[in-house]
């Protein structure tokens, strides 16, 4: 109450007036006015969180297509390309590796992938591009002009191509060599909440079909558009709604909309001494939204948790009304825990506006580190040890030997000293310790906390690594192996330039399969392949990128140099189908964090049985009867 008893103030958190109006009937039985007047809700946002403009800095602007590429990975001023010195350089100044010529990268995809400069197989322009025409329906474009403002309308054709697709292997080469039989018919930014409840009303009342979009980084075929939906399909484009509501600095809680960027957020949060910590590889341009969408896993997860353990409280827009809880408290015994209807559900049950996550302060100290051991499974052996000791550090990450070449290879051009320096380095490890250059690998770590947490969790992992053959290889190699993940997503477009293709896939194993399904699914692509009798043999790598209690998420990179196949993506798409299912015999999931969207559901009523699959399909059923969201992800 006041200084005369008649306000009480009831914070942006309680999602909905009603709500906050009955609660402030209950408060008003404890409070006695000293005037006589009614107690009337004053709505506020949380302490010192003032609510922020859409157009303030963001990651990309609403017409992303002016700094991001639209025929490939990223932003436009960065890539790999062959420059006319003919060495591989690394464009644009946004990662360390920017500007610089990397000498050794050209003669690795020479020989590792069989690229060759000279064989080139340029994208088709934009313009060349053969589209679909709109399907248009009045009704709901007139009902969607009196909600959204004009600018946030458009049926423009790269608006529309741009929302057509995400970043698998088959969709870019569309990009570049082909095209989408079907694209959206109109794309939407709404601005708030409330115009996203009005915008599905007006879907449900003209029986449109729409596909929620974040950032665009699906890597599961979630984002295209069914080649046989004969209604209007408008793409729901979130980044407009990119704002932090509020921050709780006393229950270390935050709520933003959903279409928030990441490196927005944590940019944002950091400014108010705050973080969350989930830093998943696509943190620069996917959205919260979809982290909550797939349930993505960051590379801190061990010290932030995963999403679904940051996730506090969140909103979902269905066509039977929204989906939220009525309190936002750390844990709640109330029968299935609807959180876990919307985490994962892909855009099929509705949109995501707004959540609610956990915080924490910027950690005290941000440390790097590597190790080097003499083979993959003494690095394993060592990461299984780490684990069960539960002293991981925030992050620790284990790639093996191939790709440790390859990162090798994009070491830039260095002066005599530095070359001199990693020469003496590289004669310690594989002369005077016996390590082979054909088998060593790495681990890099970060270390985040207090200054007392970081140096007893460097002890404990290096001392661990030592009983593993494992060698402290240095707080530089550590820290760009870890930015290096940012910048390794760009060198899929390079090979696409040049006749090579390439996909990432993962999945989560338990700790003693985790061997097995590395060399498994490495033989089973070489036996493939050679039914394809292709021009180089493929390239299969992996690496352990977290782990766990029970086990651990492992990453598989797969590269095919297609010159010669008629039908290339046919043929990566089989050979990384034989892939996927040797993960399944091996004991692996369908993904540990990519989601399954429409290229894994063929394996969905395996993973999680006819009952299972009946399960999710009731729960569509009665969510969303007319298919409204209809993109066809997950289901069988």
């Amino acid at each position: 109450a006041g200084k005369n008893g008649v306000l009480i103030s009831i914070a942006a958190c309680n999602f909905m007036s009603g709500k906050a109006e009955r609660r402030l009937e209950v408060l008003s039985g404890h409070v006695r006015p000293s005037t006589g007047q009614a107690l009337k809700p004053k709505f506020c946002a949380a302490r010192g969180s003032p609510r922020e403009d859409a157009t303030a800095r963001r990651a990309f602007p609403r017409k992303r297509q002016e700094v991001l590429k639209w025929n490939g990975w990223g932003f436009k001023d960065s890539e790999f390309l062959v420059n006319d010195k003919g060495v591989i350089e690394f464009t644009g100044g946004r990662y360390k590796l920017s500007g610089h010529d990397l000498p050794g990268l050209r003669d690795f995809a020479e020989k590792e992938m069989g690229m060759d400069v000279n064989y080139r197989t340029p994208s088709q322009t934009l313009s060349d591009m053969p589209v679909p025409e709109a399907v248009k329906h009045e009704g709901f474009l007139h009902a969607v002009q009196k909600v959204a403002r004009r600018e946030c309308i458009s049926d423009l054709v790269d608006d529309r191509l741009q929302h057509a697709h995400g970043h698998t292997c088959h969709e870019v080469y569309a990009l570049r060599h082909g095209q989408f039989q079907r694209i959206p018919d109109l794309v939407v930014w709404p601005e708030n909440h409330d115009q996203v409840v009005k915008i599905v009303e007006a879907a449900c009342f003209y029986n449109i079909c729409l596909i929620p979009f974040g950032g665009g980084t699906s890597v599961s075929g979630a984002l295209e558009c069914p080649k046989d939906e004969k209604r209007m399909i408008v793409s729901i484009d979130m980044t407009d709604m990119n704002k932090i509501l509020w921050v709780d600095e006393e229950n270390l809680t935050m709520c933003a909309e959903a279409g928030i960027i990441g490196e927005d957020l944590e940019r944002k949060l950091a400014a108010k001494g705050y973080c969350t910590g989930h830093d998943p590889d696509s943190r620069e341009v996917s959205s919260l939204g979809g982290w909550i969408a797939t349930r993505a896993s960051g590379m801190k997860k061990n010290v932030y948790g995963n999403i679904e353990d940051l996730l506090v409280g969140v909103k979902l827009v269905t066509p039977r009304g929204v989906i939220e809880r009525s309190c936002q408290v750390p844990r709640i015994s109330a029968g299935p825990d609807i959180h876990h209807f919307v985490l994962g559900s892909e855009g099929t049950l509705g949109i995501i506006t707004e959540a609610v996550l956990k915080i924490r302060p910027l950690p005290e100290l941000k440390k790097f580190g590597s190790l080097v051991f003499p083979d993959f499974e003494s690095g394993v052996s060592c990461m299984r040890e780490v684990a069960r000791q539960r002293c991981a550090p925030a992050s620790i990450r284990l790639v093996d030997n191939r790709q440790f070449r390859f990162g090798h290879a994009l070491k830039p051009e260095q002066s005599f000293f530095a070359s001199l320096k990693d020469s003496v380095k590289a004669f310690y490890v594989t002369k005077f310790k016996g390590f082979d250059p054909e088998k060593l690998c790495v681990a890099t770590l970060l270390f985040e906390g207090s200054r007392e947490v970081v140096e007893s969790q460097e002890r404990r992992v290096y001392n661990i690594a030592a009983k593993f053959g494992g060698l402290p290889a240095g707080e530089e190699n550590g820290e760009r192996g870890y930015m290096l993940t940012f910048a390794i997503a760009y060198m899929r477009d390079l090979g696409m330039e040049y006749g090579v293709v390439a996909e990432s896939f993962e999945t989560s194993l338990p700790w003693d399969r985790v061997l097995d399904a590395c060399r498994n699914v490495k033989d089973r692509v070489q036996r493939e392949s050679q039914r394809y009798r292709l021009h180089h043999d493929p390239v299969v790598s992996c690496r352990v990128t977290q782990t766990y209690d029970a086990g651990a998420c492992i990453y598989f990179y797969l590269i095919l140099n297609y010159r010669g196949l008629s039908d290339p993506v046919h043929t990566f798409d089989e050979i990384e189908r034989a892939a996927r299912e040797e993960v399944l015999s091996s004991g692996g999931s369908i993904s540990h964090h990519h989601g399954v969207g429409k290229i894994r559901k063929r394996w969905l009523r395996e993973t999680v049985s006819e009952a299972g699959v009946e399960m999710l399909r009731a729960i569509k059923q009665q969510t969303d009867p007319q298919n409204i969201f209809g993109c066809g992800n997950l289901i069988p």
